[in-house]
């Protein structure tokens, strides 16, 4: 800060430096859309209390009354319904670093909740009853229980009054003590991904900058993931029960950087090759491959289907899968976008090897990872 800004620079003052000049709310949906995602998470109030809405409860210090001078959050809400089939979602934050009332309440270790009553519940009526978000990806506890937040009695109403009654999903941050414990479904940390199988819905809510949740002007290549990066903690988290929360972080003009939207539709392009390995699956009795390393498992039951994602191309042309048990004559194995019967060979005592399509590069239905289905395995 001291080499960067002036003398006596205050935290209120980057407000007017938050311009949006350029946002345009149909391009970030279009954006969105080609990614493949299925839902989007706006942060619509982080921990410093700017709220992207025109807040009656954050006076002068809202994206209508300082900064853009517009209200962000409508503007992407109604882009997204107008122009996708995405479910649209916002992240809260519940305590603000410097309110004088949350700190007021800190400092009388939360025995009393001028806060919580006075800013944060009418603040959370006000944005679920103004933008009906589907998703409400709570965060921000500032180490107060949930008795302190109130948080029951607003879930309840949430669940069985509000708007969105009927189809709203919460997460599990809800005050201290509540992550992974409580929730609709778990997301435990961040850049949570346990490898392993959960026994209830969880996020892994990642960042694509490997250092950050906001756009930094320093970030070089090398400080971002990969494509094929992304596409392992998908393929790894989807294994697992799991669903991915990509973060990207736009400038203070309201853009979204080459690099991050790059990154969407290399995933989108992905998606649309080997999507029905994602969506709508879930798990399979092993998650990943014991003896080949890099292949995980994902299934739809109904249709007695398990697709094994690789995300090495065998330099032998066969891949060899120790989990499934073929029958002959009634197992059939495909790759994802080529779409021809493979030919396969089943090994004693367990496991198979399939013979993969000899294909040239122009060939391969997509890169950085690949989708067998097969069928009656079990």
């Amino acid at each position: 800060m001291k080499n960067n800004y002036p003398p006596n620079f205050k935290y209120e003052d980057f407000g007017p430096l938050f311009t949006a000049k350029f946002f345009n709310a149909s391009h970030w949906t279009d954006i969105f859309q080609a990614s493949g995602a299925k839902y989007i998470v706006l942060t619509s109030k982080h921990h410093e209390g700017f709220t992207l809405w025109g807040s009656k409860y954050s006076w002068n210090w809202n994206a209508v009354d300082e900064g853009p001078k517009r209200d962000l959050v409508k503007e992407l809400e109604v882009a997204i319904r107008n122009r996708t089939d995405l479910r649209f979602g916002l992240y809260h934050s519940l305590f603000e670093w410097f309110h004088p009332l949350f700190l007021e309440d800190k400092s009388r270790s939360f025995q009393q909740q001028q806060f919580p009553v006075s800013k944060t519940l009418p603040e959370l009526y006000e944005l679920v009853s103004k933008y009906q978000p589907e998703i409400l990806w709570s965060d921000g506890d500032g180490h107060a229980p949930d008795y302190y937040w109130n948080s029951t009695g607003f879930l309840a109403w949430l669940y069985n009054k509000s708007p969105v009654r009927d189809t709203v999903v919460t997460n599990d941050r809800w005050g201290y003590g509540t992550i992974c414990k409580h929730g609709g479904y778990y997301t435990c940390s961040d850049r949570y991904n346990p490898g392993h199988l959960l026994p209830h819905k969880w996020e892994n809510c990642m960042t694509i900058d490997k250092s950050s949740w906001g756009y930094r002007r320093d970030a070089g290549i090398n400080d971002y993931l990969t494509i094929e990066e992304l596409v392992k903690q998908l393929v790894e988290t989807v294994s697992c029960g799991g669903n991915l929360l990509m973060n990207i972080g736009p400038t203070h003009d309201g853009t979204i950087s080459v690099i991050f939207e790059e990154r969407l539709r290399q995933m989108g392009t992905w998606l649309k090759v080997n999507g029905e390995a994602i969506y709508e699956t879930h798990p399979w009795r092993s998650q990943s491959d014991d003896a080949t390393p890099d292949v995980w498992y994902t299934s739809k039951r109904k249709q007695k289907l398990v697709y094994a994602i690789f995300l090495e191309w065998p330099t032998s042309g066969r891949l060899f899968l120790s989990q499934p048990i073929a029958t002959l004559g009634v197992t059939k194995i495909k790759l994802l976008g080529h779409g021809q019967p493979l030919n396969w060979t089943s090994l004693k005592p367990n496991g198979l090897l399939v013979e993969l399509p000899h294909l040239t590069l122009h060939q391969m239905p997509c890169k950085w990872g690949w989708a067998l289905e097969l069928t009656n395995v079990i």
